[in-house]
């Protein structure tokens, strides 16, 4: 009977392995999800909406294949919408039962021109009329995609491209190659499938505990038949009855042969009429050979005793082998993940968006690598002078003090060099949620490494889909100051209209209230609105005026000539961006005039040792007067309306503007 059950294990324990292994062969389905998109007419761009992407959970594996350079990005669908607004482009979305449509969206449908949010208004960025020549040189040049700061990431390999993504909802994938030939037509799409088999390796664990109890039933039916001894045959009848033969009647031939045999044997001593030929002989050599069968016997049965034993442990090892391969040889796929199932909670946002609230400007991401690149080309600039590449990533205020420095260091090139942006810490990242262009991003960045390099607050700013981001405000952070609580990046926040009732100033008058502060001081009746910082600003521009007048009584000229200042807003609209407070961040400008005339026709004003009046105005003298204009650059911290608290200066800079002689 255990022979039967240890068969009826083996089988059993066959089966539940084998149903383990097949869940992980035969019978496991395919790990990926494959589409392929089907282009009909070429387009230099392919736009693959979000839908398509997230057709199956999971990541997503972009293949193209092409000749040459193939370039991949993604980003917001609506600004790649806006983005090839004036372009060619194959639209891939997700049609009936699942099936992929390629719709051609030529350039003059303007699909996106009015039913898009996300396309600039006419009068916010009107294009110029172009000459039939100029519209086929556009049409054969193209855009290249490549270095837009639209996307969100990019990609770019010769010939073959693969891209790991897992896009959320709202994203879209951009294909090209330069703009300008037709973008790749072959692209697929796969997503992973979940080819876990939890019942794969419990089935292998038990089936491998079950051979393992088959095997030792099999050694107790060996060890319980060898204790039997095997199977009894039926031996003979009995035997009859031995009687003394009398040698005396039998044949004298007979007679000696049973003579000569006894006279053989050792110990014989002859025939004896009173001995019995039939009876056994007795003595010392028949004892010994007793002694000696029977070692001989103790010894294979010891011999037989062991084999069983070692018998029995050459089978348990394979069967505890063969458990511990099937244990080992199975991956987390092939075994119930009870934790899976209960997430950890992630935490609650401290601030929640409102339903209507639109889409920040950029991700954080995406606006520390715009950063680091404007902060590559600008020092590029600056090592070159090249006032044109740095026209690529400046505007407003910034380039204006760009323009001047570099004419400052062409005539005197031991002026110094101005320093590089600090991206190694962005601090804050304040995008505007918009979908609409302009659109403004508030950066806070500092420099881990250097010490001497203060943090620099700047606002830059996207003109339209096609721009790059450009620096407008920039100044250096005050080591007192206190940076405001500001929104989220993913989250944003808004622009303040320059009329806004809802600070304490509106953005609109803040330059022309500090204004009055600097030029009239404690008389001015805002004096008391802005903090110790502000007022310690305003002062620092008075003394500097009034070294200006005693340097003119210095060199005796207090009597023939006469100096007038002047400080106003600049023509370059303030950028307010709004705090958690209900206040606002607004960056404005002023233009300090410094004007020195003759009182006198015979008198002149004599440059001296001012090298950069020398520089910029070509001249050593004048007889009418020279004025000198610098350029502030201010970020305060407006709280809102109602509030006790002071107008706060963060960040101050000063650059020289300009030195005109007047005609």
């Amino acid at each position: 009977m255990r022979f039967v059950w240890a068969v009826v294990a083996f089988v059993l324990a066959a089966g539940l392995i084998g149903a383990g292994i097949a869940q992980r062969t035969i019978f496991m389905g395919p790990s990926t999800e494959k589409v392929a998109v089907e282009v009909e007419e070429p387009a230099p761009f392919v736009l693959m909406d979000a839908e398509v992407l997230r057709e199956h959970a999971g990541a997503q594996t972009l293949l193209i294949r092409g000749e040459g350079d193939i370039f991949a990005a993604y980003g917001r669908t609506g600004d790649m919408e806006a983005w090839l607004a004036d372009a060619d482009y194959n639209h891939v979305t997700v049609g009936t039962n699942g099936r992929l449509d390629v719709e051609f969206v030529p350039a003059s449908s303007g699909e996106s021109t009015e039913e898009s949010p996300a396309t600039p208004a006419p009068e916010v960025t009107p294009a110029p009329e172009a000459t039939p020549t100029e519209e086929a040189d556009a049409e054969a040049t193209g855009r290249n995609p490549a270095g837009s700061d639209l996307w969100l990431d990019s990609f770019s390999e010769p010939d073959r491209l693969i891209a790991d993504l897992q896009v959320p909802e709202g994203v879209s994938v951009i294909i090209a190659h330069d703009g300008t030939q037709d973008a790749p037509e072959d692209i697929s799409i796969s997503w992973p499938l979940d080819t876990s088999t939890p019942l794969a390796g419990p089935l292998m664990a038990a089936g491998g505990l079950v051979l393992l109890v088959g095997l030792v039933l099999y050694v107790l039916a060996i060890r319980h038949q060898r204790r039997g001894k095997g199977p009894r045959r039926k031996g003979p009848g009995p035997m009859p009855a031995t009687e003394p033969i009398e040698l005396s009647q039998l044949p004298p031939a007979e007679r000696s042969a049973i003579e000569s045999a006894g006279a053989d044997r050792p110990g014989a001593e002859g025939p004896s009429s009173d001995h019995d030929p039939a009876a056994p002989e007795s003595g010392a050599p028949e004892r010994d050979s007793d002694s000696s069968e029977a070692a001989e016997q103790g010894r294979r049965s010891e011999l037989r005793a062991a084999t069983p034993t070692r018998r029995r442990r050459m089978l348990a090892v394979p069967a505890l082998a063969l458990t511990a391969l099937l244990a080992t040889g199975c991956s987390a796929d092939s075994w119930p993940q009870f934790g899976a199932a209960s997430p950890t909670p992630s935490p609650t946002p401290t601030v929640i968006a409102p339903d209507n609230q639109k889409p920040p400007a950029v991700t954080e991401a995406q606006a520390k690598r715009i950063l680091q690149q404007i902060s590559t080309t600008v020092t590029d600039a600056d090592a070159a002078m090249d006032i044109e590449l740095a026209k690529t990533r400046l505007d407003g205020p910034a380039l204006a003090a760009r323009t001047t420095e570099y004419a400052l260091r062409t005539a005197v090139p031991e002026t110094p060099v101005p320093g590089a942006i600090p991206t190694d810490d962005v601090e804050v990242v304040l995008p505007e949620a918009t979908d609409r262009w302009p659109r403004t991003v508030l950066l806070l960045s500092k420099s881990e490494g250097d010490d001497t390099i203060p943090p620099v607050i700047l606002t830059m700013t996207q003109q339209d889909p096609w721009s790059t981001y450009k620096i407008t405000n920039m100044a250096e952070m005050s080591a007192d100051a206190v940076f405001p609580d500001v929104a989220a990046a993913w989250l944003g926040t808004s622009l303040v209209p320059d009329d806004s009732a809802f600070l304490s100033m509106p953005p609109g008058e803040l330059a022309a209230t500090y204004a009055d502060v600097v030029d009239a001081g404690e008389q001015s009746a805002s004096y008391g609105l802005f903090d110790e910082i502000s007022l310690n600003l305003a002062k620092s521009i008075r003394d500097s005026r009034q070294a200006v007048v005693q340097n003119l009584a210095d060199n005796g000229a207090a009597a023939t000539s006469q100096t007038a200042f002047d400080i106003v807003p600049s023509e370059a609209a303030p950028v307010s961006m709004t705090t958690l407070g209900s206040g606002a961040i607004v960056a404005v400008s002023l233009v300090d005039t410094e004007t020195v005339t003759p009182t006198s026709a015979d008198a002149v004003i004599r440059f001296g040792e001012n090298a950069q009046a020398k520089a910029l105005t070509g001249v050593t003298e004048s007889a009418k007067g020279v004025t000198t204009k610098y350029e502030f650059q201010l970020f305060f911290s407006v709280p809102a309306q109602g509030s006790t608290e002071q107008i706060r200066l963060l960040a101050v800079r000063q650059d020289l503007l300009s030195v005109e002689v007047i005609k």
